[in-house]
């Protein structure tokens, strides 16, 4: 059983051990689905919390959902795993579980692709860096320096 205050840390690593668990003895091919389950069940029996396919609302401007997207896996409140099961994991998977973390704001997050003959090659995690621009300057933090005729940055 863990803490209530168990770090992001500890319950990466407790995930990802679960996740090394179920590949060894399933191994790659199955259904996104069926390695969902498993990885659910396996993190309930280390004693956390976990949400499946936990409906995330989106507010964007003036428009309102109650669900802009389904997260696969939140684990006590910290951390966000999204499962894949395919040839190879591209730049935009990356870019959705950062969209995810921004989203429901959590520090952590685990992108785990199963279909991997060693699954410690389908693992990636990341960590949510992103924070509002301030109002003051904020036009300035997203401005990239330009060169001047000389090659001097300006």
């Amino acid at each position: 059983m863990f803490k209530a205050d168990a770090s992001p840390d500890i319950v990466t690593r407790e995930i990802i051990a679960a996740a090394i668990k179920i590949h060894r003895k399933l191994g790659p091919g199955l259904l996104e689905s069926a390695y969902q389950a498993c990885l659910g069940y396996e993190i309930e029996k280390m004693g956390l919390q976990v949400q499946r396919q936990k409906p995330v609302p989106l507010v964007y401007e003036m428009v309102k959902l109650d669900c802009g997207y389904r997260a696969d896996l939140v684990v006590e409140s910290r951390v966000a795993v999204e499962l894949k099961c395919k040839e190879a994991l591209h730049p935009v998977d990356e870019a959705q579980l950062l969209s995810h973390l921004r989203l429901l704001n959590l520090p952590v997050g685990l992108l785990i692709n199963f279909h991997v003959v060693m699954l410690k090659h389908g693992i990636k995690r990341m960590v949510n860096n992103y924070r509002e621009p301030s109002d003051e300057g904020s036009r300035q933090d997203h401005v990239r320096p330009s060169l001047l005729r000389d090659g001097t940055s300006s």
